[in-house]
């Protein structure tokens, strides 16, 4: 989500103007073949979230309120991320400068978004509603590659889902200090910001389906409450 305080500082508006214009600091040809044996990383994380009905996605149910969260970067942790960008412009080709922080420490690198998915999957035989976004890392930023992020809906059965695909390598980076700080927790805080955006989701998800009493969803051929479905997805875990 936009950090309005963070946006208000002249450093993060420097910083932000600074990012129009620079270029990714990857070929995006190179994730189609990205993979362990030339160097790359590959993660993928899901989250359910509270089904709805069969069917195309309800009006303010679980995909359209997971949609909302995620065109607004609500997902993101501010105890590891905090983005300033313009809230004026639109999702595709956004620049969004983050702030890392690790510890005491706090880092600006900047991502511009890239792909919007909006379409209609066939799956194993199963069709799945699907909607998400990318964004990639712009030079100087101490990685190179790509997060996506989507909300699915199974049509079949109504089952949603948050899925976080992440494609990525360390980048060259000419700060000392800063090299060595990623090298020492980078991955664990790249770790973490996923899980925790998944953990989030789900929390601000159930929240929102929860806070209307007169939504319910149905399971297993039986109409329960969004609160029961909920404690029966973390049962799963």
């Amino acid at each position: 989500m936009l950090d309005e305080q963070l946006a208000a500082t002249p450093r993060a508006q420097h910083a932000l103007a600074e990012l129009t214009g620079r270029p990714l600091n990857f070929d995006p040809a190179e994730l189609e073949r990205a993979g362990p044996g030339n160097g790359w990383r590959l993660d993928n994380y899901r989250q359910t979230l509270p089904a709805e009905p069969p069917g195309p996605p309800v009006a303010a149910g679980s995909f359209e309120i997971a949609q909302r969260l995620m065109a607004d970067y609500a997902f993101a942790d501010p105890a590891i991320v905090r983005a300033v960008y313009d809230p004026a412009s639109e999702l595709a080709d956004r620049n969004m400068l983050l702030q890392a922080r690790f510890g005491p420490l706090r880092f600006f690198f900047g991502c511009r978004v890239g792909t919007i998915t909006d379409e209609t999957r066939d799956v194993d035989g199963r069709e799945v509603r699907v909607w998400g976004w990318s964004y990639g890392t712009l030079a100087g930023h101490v990685e190179r590659g790509e997060m996506q992020w989507a909300v699915w809906k199974w049509l079949d059965d109504g089952a949603v889902e948050f899925r976080v695909h992440v494609v990525s390598r360390r980048a060259k980076v000419g700060n000392p200090f800063v090299r060595l700080g990623f090298r020492l927790v980078g991955r664990g805080r790249q770790v973490r910001f996923a899980q925790r955006a998944c953990e989030r989701m789900a929390e601000l998800v159930a929240r929102e389906v929860s806070s209307d009493a007169g939504v319910r969803v149905r399971v297993g051929g039986q109409a329960v409450s969004s609160d029961q479905q909920v404690g029966r997805q973390h049962g799963q875990r």
